[in-house]
């Protein structure tokens, strides 16, 4: 009896701390009233009010030099500051070169050549020989806030304004598929740091051949605010495929990949892959004439089974060549498509293992093996396009599952156009042609601005530029995040355990 009642008093305590436990952490987690009778609050959001992105090329010379293009999806109260990326270690950014105060309005401008930078630095061994490695000459990073940081877009822009690639976010992980060394003569990594502490990165390698085992590139330091740039090309000699994975074991990075043929030609910058899953899709694909080359990297040891749909104006199935495609584990593969060359498309990859892909059409910059699009996510809340400027403007807006509606709008130095609603069938594909607008021109361009409309299926979209009857870049239209979702509140201990 004595044991029982004990046993009583025991259950009874804890039931009282656990009481206790529960207000005492809802009230120092979350500092909000519960009504009577509630379970489950609707989830509340909050206001981006702060994004940095950092861009590789702006800032260097020659056939790389060339400016940036930044938009943001709202208007209000913000600003944005450009500021160099450093050649050394520093707590705090590097010097200011601009600065925007303008939001709701497109803004392009060039950026003066940085300062020639110190000598190089060391990497590390990833074979008998030394992965050089060493401070670039240029590189900025652009710190929004405010309004500025809601929907913002910055893209990088050549000598001639035409934009190059898309200004990156820090992260811990990065993929890249493209061609190997045996077609391009230089293949350079750069890896950016917006922190204000240093970062270690290491970069796994991938061909044709498989894995470059016990060659990973690891202890990479990036110091704070920094960029620096490795020269891989001799690290992957004669390879026809290349895929790269860059990770983050300290800090976060923002990483880009330049394919150049040698010489004093721009070449192509790489567009970042999704990560590894068993279904992809890659938007954009330009209605031009050629061949389409796929790459798909395998980083799994085991065999995968791909399976690819093209998304069409005529609806989806599968391209010749594009069932049954079995790839090895560990291994970047090329796979060419003529069938999809002369029609607009998106192509979904389903896998039984995860995989990752990029895809080439005929095209691109002075030098490029291609004009490039890759595996990328639908749009959430808006896709912002900042640089349009140097030819003819289009979109391909892709729905692989539910039929989609999205508004397109344009915006210029000046504001933003009422858009235009667009429809886009179950399994379909649209195209849109973009008329340059009023307050725009061939120098400053426009940005556009994507937006699913509410009940709106998935929709995947890519803005493809035309100059001189070829295409000239493709851009995946990402998502710009306005606001980021707040977790719910719950009336139960059970929030705050694992």
């Amino acid at each position: 009896m004595r044991h029982l009642l004990a046993n009583r008093y025991v259950l009874a305590a804890l039931l009282i701390l656990a009481v206790g436990a529960e207000f005492g952490v809802a009230w120092t987690s979350h500092p909000v009233a519960l009504a009577a009778g509630t379970k489950s609050p609707q989830a509340a959001r909050a206001a981006v009010s702060s994004v940095v992105r950092a861009c590789p090329s702006p800032g260097s010379t020659g056939a790389t030099a060339g400016g940036i293009a930044v938009a943001t999806a709202s208007s209000g109260t913000g600003q944005a500051q450009v500021r160099r990326l450093s050649t050394t270690s520093s707590p705090v950014p590097g010097a200011g070169v601009w600065v925007i105060t303008t939001p709701g309005r497109v803004v392009q401008a060039a950026i003066p050549a940085a300062p020639v930078p110190a000598h190089g630095v060391s990497g590390t061994a990833a074979t008998a020989s030394q992965v050089a490695t060493g401070p670039a000459r240029g590189g900025v990073m652009v710190q929004a806030t405010g309004a500025m940081a809601r929907g913002l877009e910055v893209e990088q822009t050549g000598p001639d304004g035409v934009a190059t690639a898309q200004c990156g976010g820090p992260g811990t992980d990065f993929w890249f598929v493209g061609p190997g060394q045996h077609a391009v003569a230089g293949i350079e990594l750069y890896l950016m740091n917006t922190d204000s502490q240093p970062a270690t990165a290491e970069v796994d390698v991938y061909t044709d051949s498989g894995p470059l085992l016990g060659s990973t590139d690891t202890g990479i330091a990036v110091p704070a605010h920094g960029l620096i740039v490795q020269s891989l090309a001799k690290l992957v000699r004669n390879s026809r495929v290349l895929a790269l994975h860059i990770s983050t074991s300290v800090g976060r990075l923002v990483a880009a990949v330049q394919e150049t043929p040698g010489g004093a030609k721009p070449g192509a910058w790489l567009p970042p892959a999704q990560a590894p899953a068993t279904s992809v899709v890659l938007p954009g694909l330009p209605g031009s004439a050629g061949t389409r080359q796929l790459f798909v990297v395998v980083p799994g040891a085991e065999n995968a089974q791909v399976k690819l749909t093209a998304v069409t104006p005529k609806g989806s199935y599968q391209p010749t060549g594009g069932t049954g495609i079995d790839l090895p584990g560990g291994s970047a593969v090329s796979v060419p498509l003529p069938s999809l060359g002369g029609q607009p498309a998106a192509v979904k990859l389903t896998s039984n293992v995860p995989v990752t892909a990029t895809m080439s059409v005929p095209g691109g910059d002075v030098g490029a093996p291609g004009a490039f699009t890759a595996s990328s996510g639908p749009i959430q809340q808006q896709g912002v396009i900042s640089g349009n400027a140097g030819g003819a403007v289009s979109l391909v807006l892709s729905a692989p599952r539910g039929a989609a509606q999205v508004r397109v709008a344009t915006q210029t130095g000046s504001g933003a156009s009422a858009g235009q609603l667009v429809q886009v069938a179950a399994g379909h594909t649209v195209t849109v042609k973009i008329g340059a607008p009023a307050g725009s021109s061939r120098k400053s361009g426009f940005a556009l601005i994507v937006t699913p409309q509410p009940g709106s299926g998935p929709v995947y979209a890519g803005r493809v530029l035309t100059a001189g009857g070829a295409v000239r870049s493709i851009l995946p239209v990402p998502s710009s995040l306005s606001w980021v979702p707040l977790p719910p509140v719950h009336n139960s201990l059970l929030t705050v355990l694992p």
